[in-house]
């Protein structure tokens, strides 16, 4: 098959680079996200240069002429890897085949920007990614396939996406291939009564609330680290909140319990959250042992006041 591959950062790049290495369909051409003053170049821009691959970088598809370059491509099937940029109905169905994208969620959950932080969140046991048939309607279309994996009681962004479901995507754009070109791929329905849909996971979204239940408090801080990071305050002033572990303990929400080696224990509504590591305000992530020195965090205190 003659393909378009579609994405950007290392999820692009490293999708073209497994199809590339598959050497089963010829790559026709490779389209990214414009580039950005001040910011590196996109990896999947450099590696298709370097394989000396058509590069395309349209701001958007309203244009006949930017239609009529992807046409003279004649591609059988654009595979749309990590996608930012809104690709209307006229560009996706100029591929003999169509068009197929990528989602890291189980569709028809968690629909939206911030698919893998939402479940975390959430305390949901399992997550995934879906292949679907992209729309005009966020995330709407029929799938081709999921793929499902567990989400460990202390999974955060980097276990769940990095080490389970990254590398499984990665590797799943050749069964992709497989699905068209054995003829008839699957157009699985979504499910509208299961669907839910999260807007991006912001800072305003990852305040801390210590007089909530430990476990909703311990899934917020691990759904968003690395980012967008849990925050609390202390004397005032913004205290990043990354790595920590849910331990037992009864007491009053807030309070600082314990300053050791380990890290700083804060107590919540029916447990406790061991704090490994910080960031505080205008500085660096360290070790919560090393702020609290430095702060004058004392057994005692109350975070979040």
């Amino acid at each position: 098959m003659r393909l378009i591959v579609m994405g950007q950062q290392a999820f692009g790049k490293d999708a073209l680079d497994t199809l590339v290495k598959a050497a089963k369909d010829e790559i026709v051409a490779v389209y990214c996200e414009p580039d950005r003053e001040g910011k590196p170049v996109d990896p999947i821009k450099e590696f298709a240069l370097e394989l000396g691959l058509p590069v395309e970088q349209p701001a958007h598809f309203k244009d006949q002429s930017t239609l009529d370059t992807l046409a003279s491509y004649r591609a059988d099937l654009m595979i749309m890897a990590f996608v930012n940029v809104f690709v209307p109905e006229a560009a996706r169905d100029t591929p003999e085949m169509g068009s197929i994208c990528f989602h890291p969620s189980l569709l028809p959950l968690h629909r939206g920007p911030s698919a893998v932080n939402w479940p975390i969140i959430m305390g949901r046991e399992e997550s995934g990614f879906s292949w679907f048939y992209p729309t005009d309607g966020l995330d709407e279309g029929d799938v081709l396939f999921n793929w499902q994996c567990s989400i460990d009681p202390d999974d955060t962004v980097i276990n769940l996406y990095f080490k389970k479901i990254y590398p499984a995507a990665v590797e799943s754009v050749l069964q992709v291939c497989e699905l068209f070109r054995a003829g008839n791929p699957p157009h699985i329905a979504q499910d509208e009564s299961m669907a839910t849909y999260e807007r991006r996971c912001t800072t305003k979204h990852t305040h801390v609330d210590w007089f909530k239940p430990v476990d909703q408090v311990y899934n917020l801080i691990r759904g968003a680290n690395p980012a967008p990071g849990a925050w609390t305050t202390h004397a005032g002033a913004v205290l990043g909140v990354f790595d920590c572990v849910r331990v037992g303990g009864d007491g009053v929400a807030g309070r600082v319990v314990a300053i050791d080696d380990a890290g700083v224990t804060v107590q919540s509504v029916g447990g406790r959250v061991l704090i490994k590591r910080v960031k505080p305000d205008g500085q660096s992530k360290q070790a919560a042992t090393e702020w609290a020195a430095a702060s004058g965090l004392a057994v005692g205190d109350n975070l979040g006041v």
